[in-house]
């Protein structure tokens, strides 16, 4: 037996608005949710046209389908998710000629991504996880729709049938998940590093803490939960209201303050030229669907989420400064960079809420346009949700 992908039905009127569009092929992401069950899918979206391919007429071989571009484009999105959500496989639409060459593309491209996306993460996949990945094809001439899944773990793996069933209102009553974690992580900078590479530092101190974050205990409603109970067991359930998700605002995050005395702790003495604080309050959000979700699964969406946002953004800080580099500032001066803020934005239909992160200085345009490029989705100035004051 294949797995079986649940999917969003404004994604079938998408997907066929997109084949309409006069090229030899459309490339794109899926994005949805894992679980041991099933595969949901709740968004779609195109590869954004390069600049130079704007003008130009479309190359007619899949061959020149541009992977670099496409795994970026999905480095950008995956910044995008909050915790539960992720990119869960790559579409094409291409017309019958080429057809018979989709399923390799296809092939390349989801390891291709897989492996660009392994690369940014700070956290490993539990051994139970899914790691199968969706590779849908379209034809534009018939619409005819093949699915299928390849393991990623697996480098050798063939490609496996998959269903593909549209299902409307899918994920208007998923459960979510939110929580603030105050962060002041301290990251020494070694007198042996030369010219401090910051950008590796930081991540390296930010791998330290994301073990920490693996290791919290979360209180779900104030109650340490076991993991394998079911998420909704004992919540009241309001009758008729089936259209909000079900908010779990309430949860706590506790750190470790030490490792428990039967692991011996060895201290190192290393001369520092330097250190890295962050320091500031995040907010956290995970979803996850609502077809009897275990506790486990809603807690490890949400370290993820806890983790991803923090070293997201500090990526983003890091890109920012070497766009915008002083050549003439000195290395010892005390700085302070503010990282960029989190902020929530709605998608139409569905009771998940898509993220980026903006500075202080961006305006809502800016936002706006990042949502098109990246999502094609066009967000109301009055809908972006910026949840967070300044973080250090």
């Amino acid at each position: 037996m294949g797995r079986t992908y649940f999917v969003e039905e404004a994604i079938g009127q998408y997907l066929s608005d997109l084949s309409t569009k006069l090229k030899p092929y459309v490339t794109g992401l899926l994005i949805g949710q894992c679980s041991p069950q099933r595969d949901y899918v709740i968004h779609a979206v195109r590869t954004p046209p390069k600049e130079e391919q704007k003008e130009d007429i479309s190359p007619s071989k899949l061959a020149s389908i541009d992977e670099e571009w496409i795994t970026t484009h999905a480095s950008q999105v995956s910044r995008m998710l909050p915790g539960g959500l992720l990119v869960l496989g790559v579409f094409i639409i291409t017309t019958p000629e080429l057809s018979k060459d989709s399923q390799n593309a296809l092939r390349k491209l989801i390891f291709s991504v897989e492996k660009s996306l392994n690369k940014r993460r700070l956290w490993k996949p539990a051994e139970e996880e899914v790691s199968d990945r969706a590779a849908l094809q379209i034809c534009s001439a018939t619409k005819k729709i093949v699915c299928r899944t390849y393991d990623v773990q697996d480098p050798k793996s063939s490609a496996k049938p998959a269903d593909w069933k549209y299902q409307s209102a899918l994920s208007t009553s998923w459960l979510a998940l939110d929580c603030t974690v105050n962060v002041n992580i301290h990251i020494p900078l070694l007198a042996t590093s030369p010219n401090h590479d910051l950008e590796k530092n930081t991540k390296n101190g930010l791998n330290r803490w994301s073990k920490q974050i693996e290791d919290s205990v979360f209180l779900i409603n104030g109650q340490v939960r076991d993991g394998d109970t079911e998420l909704l067991e004992g919540q009241k359930k309001l009758r008729g209201n089936t259209q909000s998700s079900t908010q779990f605002s309430d949860v706590k995050v506790l750190t470790q303050l030490s490792q428990g005395s039967s692991r011996r702790s060895t201290a190192t003495v290393q001369v520092c030229s330097g250190s890295i604080n962050l320091k500031g309050a995040v907010k956290c959000k995970a979803y996850i669907h609502n077809n009897k979700p275990k506790v486990k699964e809603a807690i490890q969406a949400l370290k993820r989420d806890i983790i991803n946002t923090l070293s997201d953004r500090c990526e983003i800080l890091f890109e920012d400064l070497i766009i915008n580099e002083d050549p003439h500032k000195k290395n010892l001066e005390r700085e302070y960079h503010v990282l960029p803020q989190r902020l929530f934005v709605p998608v139409s239909g569905s009771s998940v809420m898509l993220s980026d992160y903006k500075f202080g200085d961006e305006a809502a345009g800016e936002i706006q346009e990042r949502f098109v490029e990246l999502l094609d989705q066009s967000v109301q100035a009055e809908d972006i949700l910026i949840v967070e004051g300044i973080n250090t």
